[in-house]
């Protein structure tokens, strides 16, 4: 059995990767394949691991890019080969999502399966939009229908025995078919009056709301327009919406950020975005490596094997840190070989970085970049002092510059890591920016910019609102035609608040 593949019914959620579920989350580190259609949010898209087999078999509402049965058959081959599979399902994999279609065709052929349930946009998508779908003062019930048509079917839904019910409402996947739906309501014996609404892309940065009432909410739809996925929800409980709305008030609200570092490195400021109510997508562009240039490899160990004769050693980013102390590890040293030195930082996030491994930082300099670390060094230092900067093989001249000002000062400039260019994300990267609907792109550096650019080819660059720490991350931003704003310092609170500070356009 260890060797036997399986396949997880995981539901998605309604778009929002902080609705995913404890178990889903798990299980899409741990899959082997995932296979995944149109309504998974881009939110969650963005966590899909890069190391898996993604499967896109997307379905839009007329556009079947693969079949159901087709689906079922890469289910059941994938599984088949002794695979762990993950079918991904927006919403709730047995709400209108035809799971049961899905298990129907792995029980015939014996295959192993799990259904994982998923928070539903049926509820999720009002609840964000302040609709109690039930209410002890206006209703005791709520009704789930689909509002789409099965191909070669005609209308199914019984609206009389819904008006009847008295019930909340909710028609999901009804946006094509909204003004048929207000028709039969009516017809049924509905008032005209009652209060309705057409929700879009609920929990997401695409959220909107067109209140009405059914005899008028088609019309107001028509006037306004409404993009897909939307769901109805129809009843009394609808005139809570302006009362109880919550998500649209945070100050973050319709943000669609990109944040081009790695998720694990980009966790706290994402998680501190999401808080404010902006939706988050991680595409990370450049990825931090050990050297394994044979000759620069010689070089790391040489310098390793000196580490005496110096008495200030340098980091300019928390991977340096990192890579450092295992490059001691490896040479068979530990920290008490740099017990002698000093140690200076860039900012807060390598001091903190540095700590963990039991040291804390003599020199950080208050504003978080080279320019101002060199002028710290250059400036603090006693004559003769001997300096070892463990950085990448990228890194910028800035502070190799402010050091040459105090030419008492000897250093060495070791490049301890590489920092190379993601191309496979660039089919990512490309979608979100073109389709996506981005609002602001996060630069943690200038390489990320580089990479950026790189990976996304021929661009309107001028339309990209950057967000970026540091001068000289602004000014390849700017090179590159984008609007920019700059954060004071490399720090999530300043991060957040430069974005907080800056409206919907930056400088030139």
């Amino acid at each position: 059995m260890d060797q036997a593949g399986k396949v997880w019914l995981v539901g998605a959620g309604p778009g929002s990767a902080e609705l995913l579920t404890v178990k889903a989350l798990r299980l899409l580190s741990t899959s082997d394949c995932i296979v995944y259609d149109r309504l998974i949010g881009r939110e969650i898209l963005a966590m899909l691991p890069a190391d898996k087999e993604l499967i896109d078999v997307g379905k839009s509402a007329g556009n079947h890019t693969v079949p159901q049965s087709e689906i079922n058959r890469i289910l059941v081959r994938e599984a088949k080969r002794g695979r762990k599979v993950v079918r991904l399902k927006g919403g709730d994999p047995f709400l209108f999502g035809r799971g049961g279609e899905e298990l129907e065709a792995l029980q015939k052929e014996e295959v192993p399966f799990e259904v994982v349930p998923g928070v539903s946009s049926s509820l999720a998508v009002p609840a964000y939009n302040g609709i109690p779908v039930t209410h002890r003062d206006y209703v005791s019930g709520v009704h789930i229908i689909t509002g789409h048509r099965r191909a070669g079917k005609s209308e199914e839904i019984d609206y009389g025995a819904l008006v009847q019910a008295k019930g909340t409402l909710v028609f999901l996947m009804g946006a094509g078919a909204l003004n048929e739906i207000m028709k039969g309501l009516l017809a049924a014996g509905m008032r005209p009056d009652m209060p309705a609404a057409v929700l879009q892309q609920g929990t997401t940065a695409g959220q909107r709301r067109i209140a009405a009432t059914v005899g008028t909410l088609a019309e107001e739809v028509r006037k306004q327009k409404i993009q897909t996925p939307s769901i109805i929800v129809v009843g009394e409980v609808c005139r809570l919406s302006e009362q109880f709305a919550w998500y649209e008030k945070l100050p973050l609200s319709g943000e669609r950020i990109l944040v081009t570092r790695p998720i694990e490195r980009g966790f706290k400021l994402q998680e501190s975005l999401r808080a404010l109510g902006a939706e988050t997508l991680s595409v990370p562009v450049i990825r931090t490596v050990p050297v394994d240039d044979g000759e620069r490899v010689l070089e790391i160990k040489r310098e390793m094997e000196r580490l005496s004769e110096y008495q200030v050693l340098v980091f300019t980013s928390p991977y340096g840190v990192e890579r450092f102390f295992d490059l001691l590890s490896e040479a068979g040293m530990d920290v008490r070989r740099v017990s002698h030195m000093k140690f200076a930082v860039i900012g807060q996030g390598t001091a903190d970085t540095l700590k963990g491994k039991g040291i804390r930082a003599d020199y950080m300099p208050g504003k978080y970049d080279g320019s101002s670390l060199g002028r710290l060094l250059a400036g603090k230092m006693e004559d003769g002092t001997k300096i070892l900067l463990a950085r990448s093989s990228i890194g910028g001249t800035e502070i190799l510059k402010e050091l040459e000002k105090n030419p008492a000062l000897v250093y060495r400039d070791l490049a301890v890591y590489d920092t190379k260019f993601l191309t496979e994300q660039e089919t990512r990267l490309r979608s979100f920016m073109e389709e996506g609907g981005v609002t602001k792109v996060i630069f943690t550096s200038s390489s990320a910019v580089e990479g950026f650019v790189r990976l996304l080819g021929r661009f309107d660059y001028h339309s990209v609102q950057a967000v970026c720490i540091g001068g000289k991350t602004a000014k390849t931003a700017k090179g590159a035609g984008m609007q920019t704003v700059t954060a004071d310092n490399a720090t999530v609170e300043d991060i957040v608040a430069c974005m907080l500070r800056n409206g919907e356009r930056g400088d030139r």
